[in-house]
C-alpha cells in the first residue's frame, strides 16, 4: 500500500479542509475532515493518516448490523463448537443485546464492554457470573476480528477476585440436609411424580454428575447421550465429548453406590432415559435443565437448605440447595477416600488444581479429625498400650568371643569360664 498519497483539499462549501486519497482496492475516493482550516496542520494530519494507511494500521469502519453479525456468527462460527459451548456463546450474546442494545458491530467497544459489565453487576451477578459472559464476548469478538468484520478489537479487563472472596457460590450438602431435601419433595410435587424426582436426586447424590449430563443419561446408545455400561468387569459410564466440558470422549468408572441404585431399576424397564421425570400429572417429558435446576432450587428452599447468604444493598440473599451442591457433596465426600488424581478424574477435572481448589482440604474438622487421629497412634496416646521398651541385646566382649572359639565352656548365667566358676565353690 505503498502507493497511497493522502492530499488536502479545500471544498466550497466546507469551512475546514478535506484530507483524500484513492483507494488502490476499491479506485474510489475516500474522504474525511481535516478537522482544521489551517493547511499547516492539515498537512501534518494528512501524512499521519498516510502513515498509518501505509503500515496497514487504519481499518474503515464496519456497517454491518449486530443482526446481521448474530447470524453470520451462528453459521460460521457455532458449529465448530459443542452443542453445550454454542448455547453459551448465544446466551452470552442475547446478554450483551439486551443489556446493551448495540446496532451494529462497531458498537462493541471499550466503553460498551465497560458498561455491559456495570450492567451485570446492578443484577447482581457474581464475579464468576461476569467473567465467564467476559470470556464468551471477547472469544465472539477476537473471531469477528479476526475475519474482517471488527477492524478494532475492544480491550476487555476481566474481573479479579478480591482478597477474601469464597471460592464457592454455594458449599456440599450434608447427609442430613440431604435427607431432608428427599423429605421435601412430596411439599413441591404431585405423589404421582415425587418417587422420579426421588430417585433422580438419589442419582444426583450419588454419580456427581452435572445436571446437563445426567438429563442426557440413557441405558442404550444415542446421539449425544451419556451411556450406562454394566457389560464390562467393572461398571463405567462412556461420555461422548459433545456431552461435557472436557470436549472429548471419556470412559468413567461409576462408584460403587451409584451402580447399585442403578441395578435397583429392573432390567426390562432398562431402556430409553434413565431420569424420567415425571410431570404433576405423571406424565413423563423430556424437560429443559433451566427447568429442572429450578425445580432442585424449589425444593431445597422447601427443605429449609441455604448453602450461601450474602449482603447486597442493604438486602440479605440467600441461595438454597441446587444440583450443583449435591456434586460438590459428592466430590467432598470422595476427596476423603482417594487420592486427588483419583478425584479430579472422578470429577472430570481439566486440571488438579481445579480439584485442590475446590475440593481437597476445604473441610477444616475432617482435617482436624484425620490429624488427631494420626497423632494417636504416637506420642500422647491414652487409648491405647503404651509400647514395650525393646530390651537391648548386649554385644559379646573380646575375651567371652575368643574364648568361645578356643572351645572352652562357660558357665551360663555369668558368662565365666566352668572351670573358673567351679573352683570358687
Amino acid at each position: 500500500m505503498e502507493e497511497i498519497k493522502v492530499h488536502v483539499c479545500k471544498y466550497p462549501d466546507r469551512a475546514n479542509l478535506v484530507l483524500r486519497f484513492l483507494c488502490p482496492l476499491t479506485g474510489k475516493h475516500v474522504t474525511k475532515s481535516a478537522g482544521t482550516a489551517s493547511k499547516k496542520t492539515a498537512l501534518s494530519v494528512a501524512g499521519k493518516w498516510e502513515a498509518e494507511l501505509r503500515e496497514g494500521r487504519y481499518q474503515k469502519p464496519s456497517k454491518m448490523t449486530w443482526e446481521a453479525f448474530r447470524e453470520y456468527y451462528t453459521l460460521h462460527a457455532l458449529p465448530a463448537v459443542s452443542l453445550r459451548g454454542a448455547e453459551a456463546y448465544e446466551s452470552t450474546l442475547n446478554a450483551f443485546e439486551r443489556l446493551c442494545n448495540p446496532q451494529r458491530l462497531s458498537d462493541v467497544t471499550t466503553q460498551r464492554v465497560t458498561g455491559f459489565v456495570s450492567e451485570l453487576r446492578k443484577l447482581h451477578r457474581s464475579e464468576a457470573t461476569v467473567a465467564c459472559r467476559l470470556r464468551h464476548l471477547k472469544s465472539a469478538m477476537r473471531w469477528a476480528n479476526s475475519q474482517g468484520l471488527l477492524p478494532v478489537l475492544p480491550k476487555f479487563d476481566m474481573p479479579k477476585r478480591t482478597s477474601g472472596a469464597k471460592v464457592m457460590r454455594g458449599r456440599p450438602i450434608t447427609g442430613e440436609e440431604f435427607d431432608r431435601i428427599l423429605a421435601a419433595v412430596p411439599k413441591v410435587t404431585e405423589n404421582a411424580a415425587a418417587d422420579s424426582w426421588r430417585f433422580y436426586l438419589r442419582g444426583l447424590w450419588e454419580s456427581g454428575l452435572r445436571l446437563s449430563e445426567s438429563l442426557t443419561l440413557r441405558w442404550d446408545d444415542a446421539p449425544g447421550a451419556i451411556v450406562v455400561d454394566f457389560t464390562g468387569r467393572r461398571p463405567i459410564l462412556r461420555i461422548p465429548c459433545e456431552a461435557q466440558k472436557g470436549n472429548r470422549d471419556t470412559l468413567l468408572p461409576m462408584t460403587p453406590e451409584f451402580a447399585a441404585l442403578l441395578q435397583t431399576v429392573p432390567e426390562h424397564d432398562r431402556r430409553g432415559r434413565v431420569f424420567r421425570l415425571l410431570a404433576n400429572d405423571g406424565t413423563a417429558r423430556q424437560a429443559s435443565t433451566k427447568v429442572v435446576g429450578t425445580m432442585i432450587s424449589n425444593i431445597g428452599e422447601t427443605a429449609g437448605v441455604v448453602v450461601d447468604e450474602r449482603e447486597r444493598n442493604g438486602k440479605t440473599i440467600r441461595k438454597y440447595a441446587s444440583a450443583h451442591d449435591l456434586r460438590r457433596a459428592f466430590g467432598q465426600r470422595w476427596s476423603r477416600r482417594v487420592m486427588p488424581t483419583i478425584l479430579r478424574e472422578l470429577m472430570r477435572h481439566e486440571e488438579i488444581g481445579t480439584t485442590m481448589k475446590y475440593y481437597v482440604g476445604q473441610n477444616a474438622e475432617s482435617t482436624a479429625d484425620a490429624l488427631w487421629n494420626a497423632a494417636g497412634n504416637t506420642s500422647g496416646n491414652t487409648g491405647q498400650e503404651a509400647a514395650k521398651p525393646r530390651r537391648k541385646k548386649m554385644r559379646s566382649s573380646l575375651k567371652t568371643r575368643r574364648l568361645r572359639a578356643e572351645g572352652k565352656g562357660f558357665e551360663p548365667s555369668t558368662g565365666c569360664p566352668a572351670s573358673d566358676f567351679e573352683s570358687d565353690r
